[in-house]
C-alpha cells in the first residue's frame, strides 16, 4: 500500500467525517479536473466549487468547509485578499493555493498572508494526496518543487538582500504583479479592495523602489525575471 493510500485510510478511520474543500478556480475544466482528483482520494471530499473569489468567499462564510484550494489567478478578488479576510474574521478554513507561479517572492507573500500550502498545477496526483493529508494534520505544505530552504535560508542571503523585489512591500509587490498583467488602476483597487488613491499610491513608491518610471517598463523587468505569465497563475 502506496503512503497516500495508507495515510488515507487513517484519516478515514479516525474521522466518520470526510475533510470538506472549497475549490475555486475560474477556468471550468480545471475547477472540475481539479474537484474530481480531490474526491478521488478517501476521506476527502469537494462541497463547493467556485468560479469566482467572490463566490468563494461568500461560500467559505456560509459552509466553512476545512480546505479552500484557490487559484492564485483569481481576477474578481484577489486570492490572497480572500485569504486575509478569511483569517481576519477568524473562520474555521485554512486557505491554500494553487498556481504555475514558482518564484521566491509570490510564495513568500502568500505564505505571509495566511496560505497553508503552496501548490503547483504540475504536482503528481500522489502529491496532492499528500499535500491534503498534511493539512487534516494542521501542516503547511509547499509543493516539492520549490525548494524550502531556500526560501528562509541564509545561504542566498546576499542574492537576496540585492533584488530589488524584496524591497517591495505585500501590497506594493501585488499591484506590481497586477500592473504587468495589463490590469488598470481601478481593477486593481477593486480587487484587492483599496481605494484607486492607495492604489496610485503604491504604484509610485514601488516604481520609485525598482527604479522603474512607467508600466512598460515593469513589463520588461517581469519578463527577465520570468515573471510575465502572470495570467496563467
Amino acid at each position: 500500500m502506496s503512503g497516500s493510500a495508507t495515510q488515507s485510510a487513517a484519516l478515514t478511520a479516525l474521522s466518520p467525517r470526510p475533510f470538506e474543500i472549497l475549490v475555486a478556480d475560474e477556468l471550468t475544466l480545471m475547477r472540475e479536473g481539479l474537484s474530481a482528483l480531490c474526491n478521488s482520494i478517501p476521506g476527502f471530499t469537494v462541497v463547493f466549487q467556485a468560479g469566482s473569489a467572490c463566490a468563494a468567499l461568500t461560500a467559505i462564510q456560509e459552509l466553512q468547509p476545512d480546505l479552500a484550494l484557490l487559484d492564485l489567478g483569481l481576477s474578481d478578488l484577489a486570492a490572497t485578499e480572500v485569504i486575509r479576510r478569511v483569517r481576519d474574521q477568524n473562520l474555521r478554513t485554512r486557505c491554500a493555493v494553487i498556481t504555475t507561479r514558482k518564484d521566491r517572492k509570490t510564495v513568500l507573500e502568500v505564505l505571509r498572508t495566511g496560505a497553508c500550502g503552496f501548490l503547483l498545477k504540475t504536482s503528481t496526483t500522489d502529491q496532492m494526496a499528500e499535500a491534503l493529508w498534511q493539512f487534516t494534520q494542521g501542516s503547511i505544505y509547499v509543493s516539492p518543487a520549490i525548494e524550502v530552504m531556500s526560501l528562509f535560508g541564509d545561504s542566498n542571503s546576499r542574492s537576496q538582500a540585492e533584488d530589488p523585489l524584496e524591497l517591495l512591500s505585500s501590497r506594493e509587490f501585488q499591484v506590481f504583479s497586477l500592473l504587468v498583467e495589463g490590469v488598470r488602476a481601478k481593477e486593481i483597487a477593486a480587487r484587492l479592495a483599496l481605494s484607486p488613491k492607495t492604489v496610485d499610491t503604491y504604484r509610485s513608491s514601488l516604481m520609485r523602489k525598482l527604479d522603474i518610471h512607467d508600466v512598460a517598463g515593469l513589463v520588461k523587468f517581469a519578463i527577465k525575471r520570468d515573471l510575465a505569465d502572470m495570467q496563467a497563475s
